[in-house]
């Protein structure tokens, strides 16, 4: 059996494969889709033309976060990636703006199946097994098959490396999978997937991202759009570009002992506390214990010395931009 640094190393230099079906999806058709979408998310959806996509976030009112999710154009319909288990939740949010608008919701979760090849030889794996060129810009996807299978391919890392999303019906997913374990793709698990993730600086929602955040304090910037018309939770996403700041900030945190802290462990300085940490794991590029996290903004110089309190004890730690990890 492959223990997580054999999975970590095809994951980095060769390709590893991840099943991500547990995601939520949704189908959006109707003539109002990117329209309606527009008014509702963070990101410019309108100008979505089919094989594109973008990040994007779901906001209340106040600019706390709602949801995470990707919006991907089709030809005739918008595909949206969703966290896990947050479809229903999401869907029944959005139905409540939906007035007379052309735009019809539809949970596909358990429709198709989400595989993930992740590595440096993801791309020339897939382009080998489906004879197309594969040179996409973030978010674009391509339709193509894998073995007789058809197969929505999406530039999608989901680590400090390039990689891919596989979107297939859900009856295609034992043969898809034997495509890809056939042409030398290696089977990894979650917890391989979260020391990718955590390395490439990416927050989880619900993990790292909630609905007690404000969209600013991620400093998630790529899933912004401020040139864009309204919409919903935009009056505190721009107060806070143009005219403030927020009092907190997700970060990064390298920690000087080996011990992963728990999530929740409380980050410290002058004896007071400024911050707390969401996701914790052992780095095996850096070959120490790394950790996202909020941390107050008096605190957020990269370098700035904290320490790390948990059940286990304290540990120093310092502040570092995100992300931890870069391909070379």
């Amino acid at each position: 059996m492959l223990d997580i640094s054999a999975e970590y190393h095809a994951a980095r230099a060769a390709v590893a494969l991840f099943d991500r079906s547990a995601l939520g999806k949704v189908s959006v058709t109707g003539r109002d889709r990117q329209a309606f979408l527009q008014g509702m998310l963070t990101n410019d959806v309108k100008a979505l033309q089919p094989g594109q996509g973008a990040p994007a976030a779901f906001l209340d009112a106040h600019g706390k976060v709602m949801a995470l999710l990707v919006v991907y154009a089709a030809a005739d319909r918008l595909l949206v990636e969703l966290p896990a288990s947050m479809t229903e939740k999401t869907l029944q949010t959005l139905d409540r703006y939906l007035i007379s608008e052309k735009a019809y919701f539809e949970a596909v979760d358990d429709a198709f199946v989400i595989r993930s090849l992740q590595g440096r030889g993801a791309r020339p794996l897939l382009e080998g097994l489906t004879g197309v060129g594969l040179e996409l810009a973030p978010y674009a996807h391509v339709e193509v098959v894998v073995g007789g299978v058809p197969v929505r391919v999406i530039n999608r890392p989901e680590g400090p490396g390039p990689g891919f999303h596989c979107w297939a019906a859900a009856e295609h997913a034992e043969g898809l999978t034997r495509a890809f374990t056939d042409a030398g793709a290696v089977p990894a698990g979650a917890d391989t997937l979260e020391v990718l993730r955590v390395e490439a600086g990416q927050p989880w929602y619900p993990r790292d991202v909630d609905d007690s955040v404000i969209l600013p304090e991620t400093r998630l910037d790529a899933l912004v759009s401020y040139t864009k018309g309204c919409y919903i939770g935009q009056e505190t996403v721009a107060r806070v570009k143009y005219r403030g700041h927020v009092n907190r900030a997700l970060s990064g945190l390298v920690l000087e002992g080996q011990r992963v802290p728990d999530a929740d462990a409380r980050i410290v300085a002058e004896d007071k506390e400024v911050g707390r940490v969401t996701s914790a794991v052992r780095s095996i590029a850096l070959g120490r214990a790394i950790a996202l996290g909020y941390v107050r903004r008096e605190h957020l110089a990269p370098g700035t010395a904290v320490t790390v309190v948990d059940a286990g004890g304290e540990q120093l730690a310092r502040v570092v931009d995100l992300p931890f990890v870069t391909e070379p």
